[in-house]
């Protein structure tokens, strides 16, 4: 984040922590006020128009991917001019007890622990209704197809979710808060939506994704990269210890960045997380259990204590540097 004085340093500080509360007490705002939600409607309104039906995909496309990185600029663009005009009227126009007030409900809609780590626990608890209740629940929170899956692949399915999305959802959108303010926060949300909405390789919906979203996927790959491995350490502060060979594990996933937290939460709990015929991380851990669910959801917890506590020292160290 941009330099600030002292008093502006101490009231984002305070915001970060009461929009931490506000996600506690309150969770997501209603969808009409959800700034994601608005992001992601623009960005289904251009998906639905541009990307082409499977039967009209091309092996290689380069109109199609300029496209998509030009619909992907502007809306990074608009996201970013607005939060930055929202963030310089408070700064400018409010007292620092007002600017923390303001600030926090102005980030909290950009990152959501409450309720991924309410999605995930509900997966466990549905798992102990039927399986097929739990496959309900977990298609809630992934997009991979859950009718086959079986009560050991519906667990680490969750706890892959919950590890992964703790970087998305929570230490990403705070790590570029820091570095950038609040349109930092948000165009990384608006990455992150976009990649989660675009970013496929081959068909889904009937459409083909590779090309007009190969630019989102980039994008986000890029924005993630370092919160990523910031979030496996985070886990491990959590957990007091380190995953060894986490580096290793990563690398067996596709994504450059989501092995990170994955792998890090499978060695830290001894357990298999694998996605079939994909990837299979710890491959020689334990099955899963519901405990294990619990202890991913507790270490989770920690993690964003870890991770706000680490953002306000780096805001007062701004605020130090501008002094």
């Amino acid at each position: 984040m941009p330099p600030f004085p002292l008093e502006h340093a101490l009231a984002l500080a305070a915001a970060l922590w009461l929009a931490l509360a506000i996600d506690c007490w309150l969770g997501e705002p209603a969808a009409r006020w959800h700034p994601v939600v608005w992001m992601g409607q623009y960005l289904g309104w251009i998906g639905s128009r541009i990307a082409p039906p499977v039967a009209k995909a091309k092996p290689r496309d380069l109109p199609l991917f300029l496209i998509g990185a030009l619909g992907w600029c502007v809306g990074a663009t608009c996201v970013g001019v607005v939060a930055a005009g929202v963030q310089a009227a408070m700064v400018q126009w409010l007292p620092a007890w007002a600017l923390a007030v303001a600030m926090a409900f102005a980030l909290k809609p950009l990152f959501a622990w409450r309720m991924l780590r309410a999605e995930v626990l509900a997966v466990d608890a549905a798992l102990a209704v039927s399986l097929d209740a739990g496959r309900v629940q977990l298609a809630r929170l992934v997009s991979r197809d859950v009718c086959a899956l079986s009560e050991r692949e519906v667990r680490e399915s969750a706890i892959e979710s919950l590890a992964e999305n703790l970087n998305d959802s929570l230490v990403a959108p705070l790590f570029w808060f820091v570095l950038l303010g609040l349109p930092g926060a948000a165009v990384y949300r608006f990455a992150n939506t976009a990649d989660a909405m675009w970013g496929y390789r081959g068909e889904r919906n009937g459409r083909d994704w590779n090309w007009f979203g190969k630019w989102a996927a980039r994008a986000d790959d890029l924005l993630s990269w370092l919160p990523a491995r910031l979030t496996a350490l985070l886990l491990a502060l959590a957990a007091w210890r380190w995953p060894r060979g986490v580096a290793g594990e990563a690398r067996r996933t596709p994504s450059p960045n989501s092995g990170w937290p994955m792998a890090a939460m499978a060695l830290l709990l001894g357990v298999r997380l694998a996605k079939p015929g994909i990837y299979a991380l710890n491959a020689e851990g334990r099955p899963a259990d519901a405990a294990d669910t619990q202890q991913a959801a507790r270490w989770g917890s920690r993690a964003v204590l870890a991770t706000a506590a680490c953002a306000s020292l780096a805001i007062f160290f701004a605020a130090t540097d501008w002094a």
